[in-house]
C-alpha cells in the first residue's frame, strides 16, 4: 500500500486511519501486506525503532537522479517503509506546498524503485489518494516490462473526490510521462493545460475502489463527482464501494485509557460516569436528566457547520446540552464562540482535536451529530455507535450505509437520519431523537443495538482480498489485450500526445 498518511505516524485525514487499520486486517487473514509513505519531519526514527534499510537508493525524477533513503519499522506486524528524502519532505507540514506534485512523485517513484532493489514483487499495489494516483499510470507505461512488476495489478482508492491533485503539464515531465500524455475531457471546461493526477488514476487502475457503497454511487453524478463524473461512469464496471471500518481493538469503551469508567453494552449503567465527567471537563451544568449532543468534526461547511450554528439556539431550546470538539474556518470558529456564548452551562466548545477530549465526547454524549452535505464513509458515526451515542446524520454517503432510522414500534434502527441540507430537517431529527430519549428502556435498546453493530475491518478486507484477486484478472486481460497507452482509459481517442 502507498499512502501520504497512516496512523499512528501522520494524520491528515481519513486515509491515515485506513491505512492504519486495513493492512492489519488483512495481514490477520494470510496476505503478506507492506506499506510505504514519506519520512516528515514529525516522524522521529527513534520513537518507532526504524532501521535503515537502503542509505542511498537512487530514484530517477525528472531529468536527473535523486537520493532517498528507505526507513523501516512493524506495525501489528506489518512492515512500514518510509521514504526519507529530506529536501522534499523535512518540512513543518505534510501539505500545503507550492512543489506538492514533485514530493509525491518522487515519493511514489522511490517506493517503486524500493521493490526493485530488495527485489520483491508485489501482486497488488493498492494506492490510495491523489497523492499516489500516478502509480496505476506508471505500472501500464514505465513498469510495464519491468521483470519485478510485470504482472503487478493496481487498486486506486477515492476517500474524497474534492481532493483532485490537478497541476500544470510540468508534472507529466517530473513523472516521466511527457510523451504519454492525454487530457481527460471532464477537465476541459476547468483548466486546458491541466493534469488531474486522481482522474489519471481512476483511468488507469485496475480496479478502483472508494469508501462506501453509496459514495460510489453518488460520485457517477455531476452533485458528487467533481467534474470526473463522466470519467468514473466509464469505468463504472471497475468501480467499487468498500466501506470503511474502525479498528474495534483500539476503539473500546471497555478497554479506552481516556475515559472516566470503562462499560460494554452489558453493563450501560456504568457509562453514566462518563457523562458526568463530559459535563463536568466541559463545563456543562451536570444533570443526568438532560441530553448531551456531541460533535466532533472540522468546523466547515461540508461538514454541516451551517447547519449546526442555525439550528443552535433551538435545539438547546428542546431541552439539550452540546458539547463540540474542533477545529477549522476561523469563521466557524467565531460563529460557534458566539452560539456558546449565549448558552453557558448548556453548551461548550474545545477548538482542538485530542483522544483526551474526543474519547470523553463518544463515551460521554446521549447523541452524535454528523449533519454532512456529503460524507464518503465517516467514520465518527461507527466510533460513536460503539461507544453508544446514538448517531444523527444526514442521509448520504456512508451514513445511510452505517445508521439506519429508529423504528421505536418495532424495536429496530441504530440512529436516525434527515434528507434535507437544511438546518430544519436537521432539527427535526434532533427532536425526534431528544423526545425517544424520555423512554429510558427503549433508549437503552437502541444503544446496545448500535453497540452491537459490527464496524471493524474483518468484514471490508474480505472483500478488499476478493478485490485484489479480481484486479489481477483484470489486469492479466488488459495486458494481454491492449497496447499499454490505451490500459483503462477508454479515453485513446482523446489524448493528446
Amino acid at each position: 500500500m502507498l499512502s501520504a498518511e497512516m496512523v499512528p505516524f501522520a494524520k491528515i485525514g481519513g486515509p491515515a486511519d485506513v491505512v492504519g487499520a486495513l493492512p492489519k486486517a488483512l495481514r490477520r487473514m494470510g496476505h503478506d501486506v507492506r506499506v510505504a509513505m514519506p519520512c516528515y519531519r514529525s516522524i522521529r526514527p527513534e520513537q518507532f525503532g526504524m532501521t535503515t534499510l537502503i542509505e542511498a537508493l537512487p530514484v530517477p525524477f525528472k531529468h536527473n537522479t535523486e537520493e532517498a533513503a528507505i526507513r523501516e519499522t512493524t506495525v501489528g506486524g506489518v512492515p512500514v517503509y518510509f521514504v526519507d528524502a529530506p529536501r522534499y519532505f523535512q518540512r513543518e507540514n505534510v501539505l500545503g506546498y507550492q512543489d506538492d506534485g514533485d514530493r509525491f512523485i518522487l515519493f511514489c517513484r522511490a517506493a517503486l524503485e524500493m521493490c526493485r532493489a530488495l527485489d520483491w514483487s508485489p501482486d497488488v499495489i493498492h494506492a490510495h489518494e491523489w497523492h499516489t494516483a500516478i502509480v496505476p499510470n506508471w505500472l501500464h507505461t514505465l513498469y510495464r516490462h519491468d521483470p519485478i512488476f510485470s504482472t503487478t495489478a493496481s487498486v486506486f482508492t477515492i476517500h474524497n473526490m474534492a481532493y483532485q491533485g490537478i497541476f500544470g503539464h510540468r508534472i507529466l515531465e517530473v513523472a516521466g510521462l511527457a510523451n504519454q500524455e492525454f487530457v481527460l475531457p471532464a477537465l476541459a471546461d476547468k483548466q486546458d493545460d491541466a493534469v488531474d493526477l486522481l482522474g489519471r488514476g481512476i483511468a488507469y487502475a485496475d480496479v478502483v475502489t472508494t469508501v462506501s457503497e453509496t459514495y460510489a454511487e453518488e460520485i457517477l453524478t455531476p452533485e458528487y463527482g467533481e467534474g470526473l463524473e463522466g470519467l468514473l461512469r466509464q469505468r463504472a464496471n471497475r468501480l467499487e464501494g468498500i466501506l470503511n471500518g474502525i479498528d474495534a481493538e483500539v476503539l473500546n469503551p471497555a478497554t479506552d485509557i481516556y475515559i472516566a469508567q470503562p462499560y460494554d453494552a452489558d453493563h450501560l449503567e456504568q457509562r453514566a460516569a462518563n457523562k458526568r465527567a463530559l459535563q463536568e471537563q466541559f463545563g456543562l451544568e451536570p444533570d443526568p436528566a438532560v441530553p448531551v449532543l456531541g460533535f466532533v468534526s472540522r468546523l466547515a461547511r461540508p461538514k454541516g457547520a451551517d447547519l449546526l450554528t442555525a439550528a443552535f439556539d433551538h435545539i438547546i431550546e428542546l431541552g439539550a446540552q452540546i458539547a463540540i470538539v474542533g477545529i477549522g474556518d476561523p469563521h466557524y470558529h467565531e460563529l460557534f464562540a458566539q452560539c456558546v456564548a449565549r448558552h453557558p452551562r448548556r453548551a461548550a466548545i474545545h477548538f482542538n482535536f485530542g483522544a483526551d477530549w474526543t474519547q470523553p465526547l463518544y463515551a460521554g454524549a446521549d447523541m452524535y451529530l454528523m449533519p454532512s452535505r456529503f460524507e464518503p464513509c465517516g467514520l465518527n458515526q461507527m466510533i460513536a455507535m460503539r461507544y453508544g451515542a446514538i448517531p444523527i446524520v444526514r442521509a448520504t454517503g456512508g451514513l445511510i450505509d452505517t445508521v439506519t432510522e429508529f423504528d421505536p414500534q418495532r424495536g429496530t434502527g441504530t440512529g436516525f437520519t434527515f434528507h434535507e441540507f437544511d438546518p430544519w430537517s436537521l432539527l427535526a431529527a434532533i427532536a425526534r431523537a431528544v423526545q425517544s430519549y424520555r423512554y429510558p428502556d427503549s433508549w437503552h435498546d437502541l444503544m446496545r443495538r448500535a453497540m452491537a453493530v459490527d464496524h471493524s475491518w474483518r468484514a471490508s478486507a474480505a472483500r478488499y482480498g476478493a478485490v485484489y484477486e479480481r484486479a489481477l484478472e483484470w489486469h492479466a486481460e488488459d495486458i494481454a489485450l491492449h497496447h499499454p497507452a490505451d490500459i483503462g482509459s477508454g479515453l485513446a481517442d482523446e489524448r493528446e500526445v
